[in-house]
């Protein structure tokens, strides 16, 4: 079966940087579309980025663009989120989904499956 499996939350202080990594497996990697959500307490799931089967495509929250990139290592079935610059309200859980499409999406409701998710916390 499908399982993505994220890994690298953890706690820090603003203004520093995380790298989330999900790893997939039970599905060709290099033909799906990957996206990162993140849900904080008491509110719903946000798009956090997307990207494209080749990596040709990327996508970002207005939140995010500039301090966030997504990449992809198709060879080791894994996505990555570079967080820098990171801000109290980054705080939340942060799950990695796949799509059986090659073009991403900033809706959850396209993706087909779903990680566990990873917590972030950014103190001030």
């Amino acid at each position: 079966q499908v399982q993505l499996v994220e890994s690298g939350g953890g706690s820090v202080q603003a203004g520093g940087s995380l790298r989330l990594s999900c790893a997939a497996s039970g599905l060709t990697f290099s033909s799906v579309a990957m996206g990162w959500f993140r849900q904080a307490p008491g509110k719903e799931r946000d798009f956090v980025a997307t990207i494209s089967w080749n990596g040709g495509s990327t996508y970002y929250a207005d939140s995010v663009k500039g301090r966030f990139t997504i990449s992809r290592d198709n060879a080791k079935d894994t996505v990555y989120l570079q967080m820098n610059s990171l801000k109290p309200e980054d705080t939340a859980v942060y799950s990695c989904a796949a799509r059986n499409r090659r073009g991403g999406g900033t809706m959850a409701n396209v993706y087909n499956y779903w990680g566990q998710g990873t917590q972030v916390t950014v103190s001030s």
